[in-house]
């Protein structure tokens, strides 16, 4: 299996080199690196919603509620249809709920660490993460223009990061396909 893998390295060194590529973009032009995401969202959800509309026909027959995979379909080619007309309030919403699940995980890292307090110590590490994450929640609300930047920044660095190691692993997949040739001779 190894010296399967090992014939195709150069498929993870180019998927490397993408993904390193793109991290770069995302650090070089934030806005349009967004507008790439939401609009790759929008052909998922109506790609999605196409596929869950013929899966909810096709078990018609067998199962009694397909009308809620039939839902969920049309649910999909609708989000899917409004994020191509309007890509702007996508990433907006999209931000809004990153924002808001800041929010709510913040409040409940501290109600759980104050009821913690009885049993651990330690607990105002968990206290510090709410916070943390209720002034973020907070900072998506009131700078969503940043919050979008730094949200596209992470990706970014996350792609780079998983860019190299990529390439590390396909280096090393090269090397492994010569000691297979040599075996072989």
């Amino acid at each position: 299996m190894l010296e399967k893998i090992s014939r195709n390295w150069w498929t993870y060194a180019v998927r490397g080199v993408i993904a390193i590529i793109f991290g770069i973009v995302a650090f070089a032009r934030p806005g349009q690196a967004l507008q790439a995401l939401v609009l790759v969202f929008g052909a998922f959800a109506l790609v999605d919603g196409i596929f869950a509309i013929f899966a909810g026909i096709a078990i018609r027959r067998y199962f009694e509620r397909w009308w809620a995979v039939l839902l969920e379909g049309v649910t999909g080619i609708v989000i899917g249809l409004l994020t191509f007309f309007w890509p702007n309030m996508t990433a907006l919403a999209l931000l809004y709920f990153i924002g808001a699940w800041a929010v709510i995980t913040g409040i409940f890292e501290i109600v759980t660490a104050i009821q913690l307090r009885r049993v651990i110590t330690g607990e105002w590490m968990l206290i510090l993460g709410g916070l943390l994450s209720i002034i973020f929640g907070v900072l998506m609300f009131v700078f969503p223009g940043a919050g979008a930047v730094s949200v596209i920044w992470m990706i970014g660095f996350y792609a780079i990061v998983f860019g190299i190691s990529e390439i590390i692993f396909a280096f090393r997949l090269h090397s492994l396909r010569r000691e297979f040739e040599k075996a072989t001779k």
